[in-house]
C-alpha cells in the first residue's frame, strides 16, 4: 500500500497508529492532515524513536490493510 492509499483510509490508519503509540492526541493526529511523513515525525518527536523504527511500524500497519483487502 502506498501513501496515497493510506490517505484514502486515513481515519482507519490513524486509529491503528494511536493504538500503537497511545500517547498521541487527536489534535496531534489532526495536525498531520493526511500527511504520513508529518505524522511519522510527530511520533519520532514524542517518543524519541528512530525514523527507521517508526517507518518500519508504519509499513507493518499498511501491510495489515493489504492483507485485509486480499480477503
Amino acid at each position: 500500500m502506498n501513501k496515497d492509499q493510506v490517505k484514502g483510509r486515513w481515519d482507519e490508519f490513524t486509529a491503528r497508529v494511536k493504538k500503537q503509540w497511545g500517547e498521541l492526541t487527536d489534535d496531534e493526529v489532526r495536525q498531520a492532515e493526511g500527511n504520513v511523513e508529518q505524522l511519522m515525525a510527530r511520533v519520532q518527536q514524542k517518543y524519541g524513536d528512530s525514523r527507521e523504527s517508526v517507518a518500519a511500524r508504519f509499513n507493518e500497519i499498511m501491510e495489515t490493510f493489504e492483507n485485509e483487502d486480499d480477503r
